[in-house]
């Protein structure tokens, strides 16, 4: 790759200047860390934990502030732009907005509940979220503008697109569209609404009473048509008549019987229309089952699929989701239970066919990125809760950037050495990473890409560092080096730690700069973290 310029780029939106002070945390900031990823702090971890009023102060001070309409206008965005990395930070922070004392607040959660609740499992963890908060308050939940909310999220949907929905998923925290439907006092809007409701309300003999001598719509008739194959499935223990059906009507997985998945044919009958995500989840499950036999004509098919850039861009996958499905699969077998597999090598040559392919789908940021890998010992184990290596891991994400970003120096580290790398777009993920991994390990400095790159006189917008702890560094703290860099340059860079295997680890003061973010571990959510923190989302 080629070297960085030397000075700030003329359009560089964050160039710092005099009497400036773009790092600043403020509670917007804190707010859109929130919503992005469900922490108000500086880190990104991996693991998803539980939300509460204590994790959202920011959220709280904005409302006090009588800045509720902004905060419903953050949620909104960051939702409508597809940047929320979790669905539920948003949901929480809906939640509490509707339940403040000035009444356009309240009207403009509600308001966007729609835009937010994009699947029934969002309208269920909202009112949830509803019921917690109310709690705290001992009285009800359920007035006028929250069963007008919910009466309207149900009829403003596509009628065969809620046929599936109710289906597809039919509880979640303890609610159920049932409960829903009957606590809102839901009034249809239509025929083929009043006849989900019905089928959700009653079940599917009162449907069958009502409809079958009746003279219906053709909206209608569909939707009954489908209904009626969900319930055949349900008490069907012909394979025959199961794989008949899901062909049919494009049934899907979790709408069949525990039973049904214990059959090949069925799991043929899925594959034809089974989303690449989905696919990509059940390769181990199929191949354990027999119904991937090596040399079949269903294994090619399902290659096929796998490397289809047709497909493979209309699921929008990531390379780096293709990794973790490969990893997982070259595993052969299961986190949890005694599922074990033989891993098809067609199947893994296709998965590494699609990791290529994928590259595609990343859209680049415009930015200059400085992308640095520990080679110390410490990268030789594997991210937490993943099967994939830590060096492979950073290989791969660094490939990435590098493809990606036009402007991207690539430096390998460790204790008192920093060599930069070249990485070509034809090289291979082993290629890559052996490259990174050709200086002699020793101690991690996190520091040291940051003082390279101003002994250098690289302008750099980004600086990403993967190592396995975010904390570790030598005399050099990083966020200081990190200051002193800006200070020299008059650009405003931001610093990314991932600590591959760390804890939820902190460099000092990173929660007080809005241009640091520490991750602990690799997932997709952090691939967009990044993205998100590259573009100043968040």
């Amino acid at each position: 790759m080629e070297l960085l310029g030397q000075g700030a780029n003329n359009n560089d939106q964050n160039s710092a200047t005099d009497g400036e002070h773009p790092w600043e945390v403020t509670d917007i900031t804190r707010l859109r860390r929130f919503l992005c990823y469900g922490s108000e702090m500086a880190i990104y971890d991996t693991k998803e934990h539980r939300l509460g009023m204590e994790s959202a102060l920011a959220l709280l001070s904005l409302l006090q502030e009588g800045r509720g309409c902004e905060v419903v206008e953050e949620v909104k965005r960051l939702a409508q732009k597809g940047k929320q990395v979790r669905a539920n930070p948003s949901l929480f922070a809906l939640a509490v907005c509707s339940q403040h004392a000035d009444l356009t607040i309240r009207q403009g959660a509600f308001r966007a509940l729609r835009d937010v609740c994009q699947a029934p499992e969002h309208l269920f963890t909202f009112v949830q979220y509803k019921k917690e908060v109310k709690d705290g308050m001992r009285c009800g939940i359920w007035g006028r503008a929250l069963r007008k909310a919910v009466s309207s999220w149900y009829n403003e949907q596509d009628a065969m697109s809620l046929a599936i929905a109710v289906t597809k998923c039919k509880t979640r925290g303890g609610w159920s569209h049932q409960d829903l439907l009957r606590l809102s006092h839901t009034k249809p809007a239509n025929e083929a609404i009043t006849l989900i409701s019905k089928y959700t309300m009653k079940g599917w003999k009162e449907v069958q009473v009502a409809y079958s001598d009746k003279e219906n719509s053709e909206e209608v008739v569909k939707v009954l048509s489908y209904l009626g194959a969900v319930e055949k499935v349900k008490h069907s223990a012909d394979e025959m008549e199961v794989t008949h059906l899901i062909e049919e009507h494009q049934l899907e997985q979790e709408q069949l019987l525990t039973d049904h998945l214990k059959s090949k044919e069925v799991w043929k009958a899925l594959l034809k229309e089974m989303p690449m995500a989905s696919l990509l989840r059940a390769l181990g499950k199929m191949t354990a089952d027999q119904v991937l036999v090596p040399g079949s004509s269903d294994v090619a098919a399902v290659c096929e699929r796998i490397q289809s850039e047709a497909s493979l861009m209309k699921a929008k996958l990531h390379p780096f989701s293709i990794l973790t499905a490969s990893e997982n699969y070259k595993r052969g077998q299961g986190n949890r239970g005694k599922l074990k597999w033989e891993p098809n090598v067609e199947i893994l040559k296709a998965l590494d066919c699609a990791f290529y392919k994928c590259f595609k789908n990343v859209e680049p940021t415009g930015k200059r990125f400085v992308v640095a890998v520990d080679v110390s010992t410490s990268l030789s184990s594997t991210v937490q809760r993943t099967s994939v290596g830590t060096a492979v891991a950073a290989a791969a994400m660094t490939m990435v950037i590098a493809r990606t970003e036009a402007e991207t120096q690539v430096l390998a580290y460790s204790e008192g050495a920093v060599v930069p790398c070249t990485i070509s777009a034809d090289m291979s993920l082993r290629e890559v990473t052996a490259e990174l991994v050709k200086i002699p390990s020793g101690y991690t400095d996190c520091a040291l890409p940051i003082l390279w790159a101003s002994e250098k006189g690289v302008a750099v917008d980004m600086f990403i560092i993967f190592t396995n702890s975010a904390c570790w560094h030598g005399k050099a703290n990083p966020a200081e080096c990190l200051r002193m860099h800006r200070h020299k340059t008059g650009i405003f860079s931001k610093l990314i730690l991932c600590g591959l295997t760390s804890k939820g680890n902190s460099i000092a003061e990173a929660a007080e700069d809005r241009g640091m973010l520490d991750i602990s571990g690799l997932d997709l959510g952090a691939v967009d973290v990044i993205h998100n923190l590259a573009l100043d989302l968040i």
